[in-house]
């Protein structure tokens, strides 16, 4: 209905389109150093930018080539607001940079950032009127051949990283719009689609109890014989998806460079972009109620040793569980395991800058309660929020159970002598541990570096991510440990999917690509994914099988047009996961998507 309203208002409504951005055809580019807004940006409200943006890559290239430091790579979505303070000193730097083929591409990125963010760039005391955008408006087709894999918990996923949808053998098909309302310190944000995909096969019922009761651990129902259908298992016959779908939805007020927001926000914590170890789009978002300090802060004394830094809480229920131990049954098991009550998770994170080259942050997560478990009180947050400690048993199965608590650390350089080329990155997490920093063998890894341009070839770049949830401990055995939890048996998923790393409770693999970009939002990519799934993970009482999943993917963006994008893509894989499918699999994934991003905003 949001979106429909701001479609459907009078031409009348529509504001003058502002002037040519800088560097546009038909103009010189004049200084890049934007003058002080003539009101206070504190106490304006300015939405997030969905993680999928091609916004985000544009930056990092930008912070590569040593033109932006005001930035923490750990910590998405940014606003637009944030961004366009981060362009205010990426225009200084282009101005008083040396010509050079390094400048020219600088200076293309930001051109192209600056027509997209071309209304926020003219200062926010114009949201004092209130107003009105629709983002984009897009639609994707997706073709897929073979037998695709969904089911990051186990098995693998043929698609990652893509909000959950559904997808399937066949034609695929995703179209929706996003948009926002803004009036001072206050907004709505809405962004949803309509998901179409066809029904498929499954896994088998042989093939659900071995995952559900040798894998994760969940007995069989004692009623039936057989395991308790769940999300995180694919369980078939899955019927065909064709339903409105709320990707991000929330309202938010702006407070003091804080964004206080309830709904389903973006969230990607970590400096990768193949996965983020804490928190990522692999999964549907939840619900949360969310405080964000979406500025650095500068603290006296204390910024001196840490230099700016960031924090982030949320707080809110996950979905899709639907096994949980239930205090008081004589088998353990709750009398209505079709809807036992999901648990909630909460999340902190904090990221430092202590000097323009390095960044470094710390995270910890909690998922507890559950009906029949622990009741969801200000008492069991306060207890996990406050836990340190590994509790006894007895404390463990009874309702002060403090939860499953994961803590992650990561951290970034751009190298000595190599500060405008080469940026080495790492993330971690850790299964009950205070941070990975304290248990480096209990803890999973993703370490990456990035070039941000070839010698000789000022238009390429290179990143390479490598992923290894397989730790050294014992403890890691059987997958019960990374993302996996005795009491929180289905873990570090909502609606089915992990909302960390896509390579899974027990695996190893890695990313690479090599870019080419043609301007400042275009570009032609290709790139490899490896994963494979330990042999004691994927297993059954009398044989262990593992997974192997290699791809290849080549991927075109172009705009027709400023307003108008076309990205398609093609992706090869073959796959051997013989607990399921004999012998190598193939499938392959065509997506060929149109997203329209309308001039005009809307002003009431």
């Amino acid at each position: 209905m949001l979106l429909a309203g701001i479609l459907f208002l009078p031409v009348s409504a529509v504001a003058a389109e502002p002037p040519a951005a800088p560097g546009s055809a038909g103009q010189a580019a004049p200084d890049r150093g934007r003058p002080a807004p003539a009101c206070e940006p504190s106490v304006m409200d300015s939405p997030y930018i969905p993680v999928d943006s091609w916004i985000y890559g544009a930056l990092f290239r930008l912070y590569g080539l040593g033109f932006i430091d005001n930035i923490f790579l750990d910590m998405r979505p940014y606003t637009r607001a944030s961004v366009t303070n981060m362009l205010d000193q990426a225009g200084a730097r282009i101005q008083d940079a040396d010509p050079g083929p390094e400048t020219d591409q600088a200076e293309e990125i930001y051109d192209a950032l600056s027509y997209e963010l071309r209304y926020d760039m003219q200062g926010p005391c114009l949201t004092h009127e209130g107003n009105s955008r629709v983002e984009s408006i897009y639609s994707v087709e997706r073709a897929i051949s073979g037998t695709p894999l969904r089911d990051s918990y186990h098995l693998g996923s043929t698609v990652i990283n893509d909000y959950g949808r559904p997808y399937s053998n066949g034609f695929n098909d995703y179209s929706g719009a996003g948009g926002y309302l803004t009036a001072g310190r206050f907004l709505v944000y809405a962004r949803g689609e309509f998901d179409g995909a066809p029904s498929a096969t499954g896994y088998s019922t042989a093939l659900a109890t071995d995952l559900s009761s040798q894998v994760d651990a969940i007995p069989v129902n004692p009623a039936t014989g057989l395991p308790y259908r769940q999300e995180t298992i694919p369980w078939g016959p899955i019927g065909s998806t064709l339903n409105g779908h709320l990707l991000e939805g929330y309202v938010s007020a702006h407070l003091l460079n804080h964004e206080i927001s309830f709904g389903k926000t973006d969230d990607w914590l970590g400096p990768g972009v193949g996965a983020g170890m804490a928190y990522s789009n692999n999964a549907d978002y939840p619900y949360t109620f969310r405080i964000n300090r979406i500025e650095p802060l500068h603290v006296p004394a204390l910024s001196y040793l840490t230099g700016p830094f960031r924090y982030e809480f949320l707080i809110g229920p996950l979905r899709g569980h639907t096994y949980i131990p239930y205090i008081g049954s004589p088998t353990g098991l709750h009398p209505n395991v079709t809807n036992p009550g999901d648990p909630w998770m909460h999340l902190e994170k904090i990221a430092f800058r202590p000097t323009e080259n390095v960044e470094f942050g710390f995270e910890r997560t909690v998922i507890w309660g559950g009906q029949g478990h622990g009741p969801i009180t200000l008492h069991t947050f306060l207890k996990s929020f406050f836990s340190f400690y590994s509790p006894s048993a007895a404390t463990k199965y009874g309702p002060d159970d403090p939860g499953a608590r994961f803590g992650a650390f990561d951290a970034s350089w751009r190298l000595p002598y190599l500060r405008r080329w080469l940026t080495f990155y790492v993330d971690s997490d850790a299964h009950d541990e205070v941070s990975p920093a304290d248990a480096p063998r209990r803890s999973t890894y993703r370490p990456g570096l990035y070039l941000s341009h070839v010698p000789g070839a000022p238009r390429l770049d290179i990143r390479v991510e490598g992923a290894n949830t397989d730790s050294s401990t014992s403890n890691s055995q059987g997958g019960r440990f990374q993302y996996y939890e005795v009491i929180q048996k289905q873990g570090y998923t909502n609606r089915g999917q992990l909302f960390g790393d896509w390579v899974g409770r027990e695996g190893k693999g890695g990313q690479g690509w090599i870019t080419w970009h043609l301007s400042g939002n275009e570009w032609i990519r290709v790139g490899y994914r490896n994963q494979k799934n330990a042999r004691d993970f994927i297993r059954t009482s009398a044989f262990e099988y593992g997974t192997t999943l290699n791809e290849g993917y080549l991927q075109i963006v172009k705009r027709l047009g400023k307003d108008l994008e076309v990205n398609g893509s093609f992706t090869y894989e073959k796959y051997l996961a013989p607990i399921y499918l004999p012998g190598q699999q193939t499938v392959t994934t065509t997506n060929i998507g149109l997203t329209w991003f309308p001039k005009n905003r809307l002003s009431f």
